[in-house]
């Protein structure tokens, strides 16, 4: 609204004034249109204040939950109750702005036409809004909007801009204030401002320090001031950073906290195992556990390996179909086998190749190498012997382009069928006889129902689903759970989960005959995050730590038949459940937390 000061005659008397009496405009005002301003029987720059406070909480609460639904995938033409109410706040207050801004810009630009010329209505308008400004301290009589602006000269148009709150929501949105913790030194205050400014990598810390820990606290600290986030709750200290470096994780900044579960006994082959599983989902570990009560009340589970090996499976290429398909015979050809076997067995002492097999795409010919790893999982070693053949190929076969080291074929951390039919890993089927007082006792339900309900769900209601490899109830739960507790690699578990459950009714269908297929279980007792404290005193617990030196190979099966064990006994105890219409109760009573979210306060705000 322009503002123009120009000596005018005083309006109201200083007696009036004096005497506290409330002033009067007038005569030629009394009569007056509405204003924007009497919108609330308050005074003026309460008015004003309370339509500001207004406008910019509800554009700051609209923002918030516009950025939440963004990052959540939610559509934004979903509206709560709540954003209904900010949205018709947000419009009354803009209607008022709009009318109060509006009718002084209007009247500025009347005025100016009128060469100028001020009649008695603006100026008492104009003495009214000063008088209500000058309650509020001396620099309000500037601007109702604070002392952004000084009073301008005599004569001098000076047009007020209003803010722009969406836009400075917006920018402290994307630009959040930076988190700053004090440093232990001023040497680690220095290096966190190099790599906050970009001058030293953050991956470069550990090789320039020294000090692995000192490194993932310094990296922590200007991930927050870059970021504006907090990492309050993400633990440092208690981890040892020096266990992980170059092995397992790159630039850490603390470590995720899993809370570890212990189901069991599983009466498996003969021997009893307290089995591990780290997971964030109630109900879990109390279900694989009712489960191994009815396996151990049944007289235990057996188990039987069917196959053990790891593959990798390259890629080449040749000129045309006919030189793909000599390389393919030569690969076959059992003559070849013990001169290919040498040169894969030199990448390692328990490297053992087991098998070639290969699939023609054109001119393109996938090499799958199948051998076994001892107690490894066997990733790295298989890869290194099948760089070795594919040197001692390229001196045989000079045009042949070797296109990849993994050409799918494999199939690693995939859903594929190839590991469903020749396996991956280790193969293993885990069966149970459970009597029918367990069933009945234990599992709340009978064996028919199991029976009938098994055939619809894993078998028939899988292959409707188009499923591969997933004719089970919830096999990946227990898989995965055991992983993550013993240092396997948790990305396995997309073909490790391959499972089929099987049951039927035994001993003139008293009893139910219940077993799990897994044909390709991929586990390693060494390597990888194996050797961290947490999960290394997992598989210290099951017995299988580290590698077994008498039989090399042996702890990393033993493994894979207690992760098809527990398989077992997760499947069975949620049938039952399924079953005996238990599901919905189980979860509501162990997976629903008490604690009323609407008070936890988010530690990045």
């Amino acid at each position: 609204m322009d503002v123009r000061r120009r000596p005018v005659k005083p309006v109201y008397t200083s007696k009036d004034a004096s005497a506290g009496e409330p002033l009067k405009p007038h005569k030629q005002q009394q009569v007056s249109s509405p204003k924007a301003s009497d919108a609330l029987p308050l005074p003026l720059y309460l008015t004003n204040g309370l339509f500001f406070t207004m406008f910019f909480s509800v554009m700051y609460f609209l923002l918030v939950r516009w950025r939440e639904k963004i990052r959540n995938s939610i559509p934004l033409h979903v509206v709560t109750l709540s954003e209904l109410l900010a949205m018709v706040s947000l419009i009354a207050s803009v209607i008022y702005l709009l009318g109060f801004f509006g009718i002084g810009i209007v009247q500025s630009f009347v005025s100016r036409s009128n060469s100028d010329s001020w009649d008695i209505e603006d100026e008492n308008a104009e003495q009214l809004i000063i008088e209500e400004d000058s309650r509020r301290g001396p620099c309000a009589a500037a601007t109702t909007l604070g002392c952004a602006i000084p009073p301008p000269p005599a004569r001098q148009i000076v047009p007020m801009v209003p803010q722009q709150p969406a836009k400075v929501a917006l920018s402290l949105a994307e630009k959040p204030e930076p988190i700053i913790t004090p440093a232990v030194s001023e040497d680690d205050e220095e290096i966190i401002q190099s790599v906050v400014q970009g001058k030293t990598p953050s991956y470069s810390l550990e090789s320039k320090l020294g000090d692995c820990k000192r490194a993932a606290s310094i990296r922590k600290e200007a991930l927050q001031r870059i970021t504006g986030k907090s990492l309050e709750g993400l633990p440092l200290e208690g981890f040892d950073y020096e266990s992980i470096l170059g092995q397992c994780c790159e630039m850490p900044v603390g470590y995720v906290q899993i809370p570890v579960g212990i189901a069991g006994p599983l009466l498996l082959d003969g021997r009893e195992y307290s089995v591990p599983m780290a997971t964030t989902e109630g109900c879990l570990v109390a279900s694989t556990n009712r489960g191994c009560k009815a396996i151990f009340a049944s007289g235990g589970a057996s188990s039987v390996l069917l196959r053990d090996g790891m593959t990798r499976a390259p890629v080449v290429r040749f000129s045309t179909a006919k030189r793909a398909a000599e390389l393919k015979f030569f690969v076959e050809d059992p003559m070849n086998s013990e001169t290919l076997s040498l040169v894969f067995n030199k990448s390692s002492r328990f490297a053992r190749l087991q098998s070639i097999q290969c699939a023609i795409a054109g001119k393109n010919l996938y090499m799958r190498f199948s051998c076994s790893t001892g107690d490894a999982m066997g990733m790295n070693m298989v890869s290194k012997g099948v760089q070795n053949v594919l040197d001692y190929l390229q001196n045989e076969y000079p045009d042949m382009d070797v296109i990849g080291i993994s050409g799918n074929f494999c199939s690693d951390k995939k859903p594929a069928a190839v590991n469903w039919i020749e396996g991956r890993g280790k193969s293993v089927v885990c069966e149970a006889i459970i009597k029918e007082e367990v069933v009945k006792k234990v599992l709340k339900t009978e064996v028919a129902a199991l029976v009938e309900l098994n055939m619809l769900k894993n078998l028939t209601g899988s292959a409707m689903a188009g499923a591969l490899g997933g004719f089970n109830a919830h096999a990946s739960n227990i898989v995965s759970a055991i992983y993550l507790a013993t240092g396997q690699d948790p990305a396995q578990n997309v073909e490790s989960s391959h499972c089929i459950t099987m049951m039927e009714p035994v001993n003139d269908g008293k009893d139910l005959h219940v077993s799990v297929t897994m044909p390709s279980i991929e586990v390693g007792t060494v390597g990888g995050g194996t050797q961290l404290a947490s999960q290394s005193a997992c598989l210290n617990l099951l017995g299988v730590k580290g590698a077994n030196r008498e039989a090399p190979g042996s702890n990393a099966r033993l493994l894979a038949t207690i992760v098809a064990g527990s398989v077992l006994a997760g499947e069975l105890s949620l049938m039952s459940a399924i079953s005996a219409g238990q599901l919905v109760k189980s979860h509501m009573k162990y997976n629903r937390s008490s604690k009323d979210i609407t008070q936890v306060s988010n530690p990045s705000s």
